[in-house]
């Protein structure tokens, strides 16, 4: 049985996340279901992440074994026939027997868009925070003090299924255009919810001109019950990378 690495992209907005659940309608679900019809046995997939209910991705990926001999590039064009119209399998590789898309990713790519201004037509695609001043001084000083290894037990939701909430962040960088603010993060993993209350940390240090050295404390303390810790909507988020060492790969993504 062949084992196969997807790329995934979706549209969150009408799912309940990317993991099946007992009820909602999930990204999960829906490649699992499209996989199963073509294969007419049942297909399990392994993902690398899981994003919340409205959360987007340009670059998710999963994997799954298949059964029937098909190539990377017939399983790709025969899923795109049985996927609903808010996802897309983007790409298909063949990988080791082995390969686990969440246990050998190196590092996942999240980008965070905060839009200057509520508009009737960026509100499922883009996120608005109202009463915000953005300074862009204070927010870069403030990313410097995520960037390494961290406790990110203040901006995480608690799950007693974790061993640790220790986390690499190896980038983060600020980006202002003329319509939006974007934070851009990349890290070894991430916790449920961090991005979100990062950012919404973030733009509330900057909105209340707080000293932004107060992300050491707020880190040591390991607990999320500060005022400035708080978590930003889901539809400004996207899944936009997930990388993986090229000696697990067969051929290169």
């Amino acid at each position: 049985m062949k084992n196969f690495l997807a790329k995934i992209s979706y549209d969150g907005t009408d799912f309940c996340g990317w993991q099946i659940q007992k009820e909602g309608r999930t990204v999960q679900q829906a490649l699992e279901i499209a996989l199963t019809k073509i294969a007419k046995v049942d297909i399990k997939t392994i993902s690398a992440g899981r994003t919340d209910a409205g959360v987007h991705a340009s670059g998710q990926y999963a994997n799954f074994q298949f059964p029937i001999q098909m190539t990377a590039k017939q399983i790709l064009l025969a899923s795109r026939r049985h996927l609903p119209y808010d996802v897309q399998v983007t790409k298909i590789i063949e990988v080791t027997r082995e390969f686990n898309a969440r246990y050998d990713a190196a590092s996942r790519s999240y980008r965070y868009i905060l839009s200057k201004f509520r508009t009737p037509f960026n509100r499922n695609y883009k996120s608005f925070i109202p009463k915000t001043d953005v300074k862009r001084e204070i927010v870069e000083e403030c990313l410097k003090y995520f960037i390494g290894k961290h406790d990110f037990t203040s901006f995480a939701k608690l799950n007693p299924d974790l061993k640790n909430y220790y986390c690499n962040i190896l980038e983060f960088e600020f980006i202002e255009t003329d319509e939006d603010y974007i934070f851009e993060i990349k890290s070894n993993r991430f916790l449920h919810n961090m991005v979100r209350r990062i950012v919404g940390t973030i733009i509330n240090i900057s909105s209340t001109n707080s000293n932004p050295n107060i992300i050491t404390e707020l880190l040591e303390a390991k607990t999320t019950k500060n005022s400035l810790i708080a978590t930003a909507p889901p539809n400004g988020l996207y899944l936009i990378d997930v990388e993986y060492p090229a000696i697990k790969l067969q051929l290169q993504i």
